[in-house]
């Protein structure tokens, strides 16, 4: 049972997928909470663009995606605090967009682009140093904002009144955005553009089924997160299953359970 995590590349697994199920998880709630759940797809999808345009480039697809899908999320914010638009409407035109670049990159490759078409379907057990070090500068980032996380949730629940009492939510709004696009690029790595729109609504959702408190949906939410990645792997291992697709469907077995839980 505990022989599987005696392999450097489980281990290697097993972290990076805590780190992003964290991570993922942390900053669900929020894209939940507020009705945001096609901001994952819509950035998920921006991150296919700069991945393209990385492997166009001839440098590594991720380093150029992480930039490119930062700018997507600030510039969904922008539009959405500027205009009138709402934000699923912000985010379906740079989805549009984004993935149309992609496409063209990609066509004035010409060439087969390996790198792409695993990064749409992720490799967790292909993870290697750097991209453990990544996540985890990325969680440390996150932790670095934990300090945000009560004017994040006061602006969720009543943007008006936080507004008024002198939370400057439209910075916040920039921030968050900045965050969860960071934590968008550092997935795509473990489960892959296709799922990881999952990986950053299903876990919230599920504890948002259950919970009474933002503060124990929050908690929920990563434990979901954290818990849902290391029973995945372990079973994609002893099936011999993509280990993405498992995560996922562990993470909606999750959700049924508390779908079946809730008062």
């Amino acid at each position: 049972m505990f022989e599987m995590w005696s392999f450097p590349f489980m281990q290697r697994a097993l972290l990076a997928g805590v780190l992003v199920g964290f991570l993922s998880s942390y900053f669900g709630v929020f894209v939940v909470q507020r009705g945001l759940s096609f901001l994952g797809s819509g950035l998920a999808h921006a991150a296919f663009g700069g991945v393209a345009l990385g492997i166009l480039l001839g440098v590594q697809p991720l380093w150029v995606a992480l930039p490119f899908t930062v700018l997507v999320a600030l510039a969904i914010t922008l539009v959405r605090d500027r205009t009138y638009l709402a934000g699923d409407t912000a985010t379906g035109i740079f989805f549009a967009v984004s993935v149309a670049l992609g496409v063209l990159f990609l066509a004035l490759h010409q060439r087969y682009t390996e790198d792409a078409f695993a990064l749409l379907f992720g490799s967790i057990l292909a993870v290697n140093a750097v991209d453990l070090w990544m996540s985890a500068g990325v969680a440390l980032l996150a932790l670095a904002a934990i300090p945000f996380w009560g004017r994040w949730a006061y602006a969720t629940f009543d943007r008006d009144l936080a507004e008024a009492d002198g939370v400057n939510v439209r910075r916040d709004d920039y921030v968050l955005s900045f965050l969860i696009a960071v934590a968008v690029v550092v997935a795509v790595k473990v489960v892959g553009i296709m799922l990881v729109a999952a990986f950053l609504v299903i876990p919230a959702a599920s504890a948002r089924l259950i919970a009474r408190t933002f503060f124990g949906m929050t908690l929920l939410s990563i434990a979901f997160g954290v818990l849902s990645t290391a029973v995945g792997l372990a079973v994609s291992y002893r099936l011999d299953v993509p280990s993405g697709a498992m995560i996922i469907l562990t993470q909606a077995a999750c959700f049924f359970l508390a779908l079946a839980l809730r008062r």
